[in-house]
């Protein structure tokens, strides 16, 4: 567990303990730091801190703790960790998580404890329609739109035929079902691979052997690293056009790099958006941490801004549920993606784009707005909240 108390632009750190502090805000952050993935939690976990340190390190000009714990992408843990965050901690919001399997492990602690769970990235649909809940919020996006960007292109370029590739959890089935949703040609294949797997060569080989117009991936973090290499290594770039969503991106592309050159990504933000405070956003990451923020960094980012909005307007009154529950829902802050609002059931309508990996002139990569797919899109299962409180 990494414990902070946010008193300052420079006050990182455990206080000293003749700092007297006033009920300050806490702020629980479950999110993955262990193996390959951990490369997504740290994107969040920055993007949110240079967030605080704008802020002078306080969340509604409030003296705010920041306790940072890792799931190590294992659900036991994520559990238990969330049970000691809104029990031992008695945080006043839970961030979290990465991935969608945590969320689903501790949904169901921090609910019950009546605190507000916020995730800034992990979107599973199973908590978008019938099960949406008023203490659940999303800052990033419902999982299955990223992949209708793709699915909505490869329509619009009249793709015949398309390979459909994901790990088998729930963000994986929403991937596929999101891509299905706009694309009305043929599926020749569809195919789960374990999460975490390393060696796609199987995969490979038979996505070689059906000889798609395009292959439509979703492998995040390290698994996104490997595939990319392994695909373009068995000369397969030149075939095939090659679709995803959080395979190609800031937090993958370092390792990646020309392996992933060309290749086509969906999400609601790039580093090379025109919105306002984007550039400023980019430069003070990059000057800061010293690589380039993705999607992941940015929803962190905009996940302290609304909560810094949310305690501007309570105040001292977090504990009137409905007070802050209406804050969050108001959504007052200024998001680095431009457009965007909470939906019915608490999800982000906001809107969408084809992005493009593209290498910039100091010779790092980044991705690229190629053009924009949805306008203020709300998700598919939105229909299905009937939520009150």
């Amino acid at each position: 567990m990494k414990r902070y108390f946010l008193a300052a632009a420079t006050a990182v750190g455990v206080m000293s303990g003749s700092v007297a502090l006033a009920k300050p805000v806490k702020i629980g952050m479950l999110i993955t730091l262990s193996g390959p993935p951990a490369v997504l939690g740290k994107q969040l976990r920055d993007g949110f801190q240079l967030a605080m340190e704008k802020l002078g390190g306080k969340l509604g000009d409030k003296t705010t703790e920041l306790i940072i714990e890792d799931d190590e992408l294992k659900p036991d843990v994520a559990i238990s960790k969330a049970k000691s965050l809104v029990g031992r901690d008695k945080v006043d919001f839970v961030v979290g998580t990465v991935f969608s399997n945590m969320l689903a492990a501790v949904f169901k602690p921090i609910i019950k404890s009546n605190t507000f769970l916020i995730s800034p990235n992990a979107g599973p649909s199973v908590f978008a329609g019938k099960n949406c809940n008023p203490l659940l919020f999303v800052t990033s996006f419902q999982n299955d739109q990223n992949f209708e960007v793709l699915g909505k292109h490869a329509e619009q370029q009249g793709f015949k035929s398309v390979f459909l590739l994901a790990p088998n959890y729930q963000a994986g089935k929403d991937a596929v079902n999101g891509f299905k949703r706009q694309f009305s040609g043929k599926i020749v294949d569809t195919v789960f691979t374990k999460l975490g797997q390393k060696d796609y060569s199987a995969e490979i080989a038979k996505l070689a052997a059906a000889k798609p117009d395009a292959l439509f991936t979703f492998m995040p973090g390290g698994m996104g690293v490997r595939f990319v290499k392994q695909f373009r290594a068995a000369g397969l770039a030149d075939k095939m056009t090659f679709l995803s969503a959080f395979t190609v991106d800031e937090a993958t592309l370092p390792a990646q790099k020309d392996a992933a050159l060309g290749f086509f990504g969906g999400a609601s933000w790039a580093p090379n958006m025109k919105t306002p405070g984007n550039a400023e956003f980019v430069a003070a990451f990059e000057g800061k941490y010293g690589y380039v923020p993705s999607v992941y960094a940015m929803q962190g980012y905009d996940t302290a801004m609304l909560l810094d909005s949310v305690i501007r307007k309570v105040g001292d009154n977090l504990s009137d549920k409905k007070a802050v529950r209406n804050a969050l829902r108001a959504a007052d802050f200024k998001s680095l993606r431009g457009n965007f609002k909470f939906n019915t059931n608490q999800f982000p309508v906001q809107d969408y784009y084809l992005m493009k990996v593209a290498k910039r002139a100091d010779g790092k990569f980044q991705t690229e707005i190629d053009r924009k797919i949805f306008s203020a899109a709300g998700d598919f299962y939105a229909k299905d909240c009937k939520m009150s409180w």
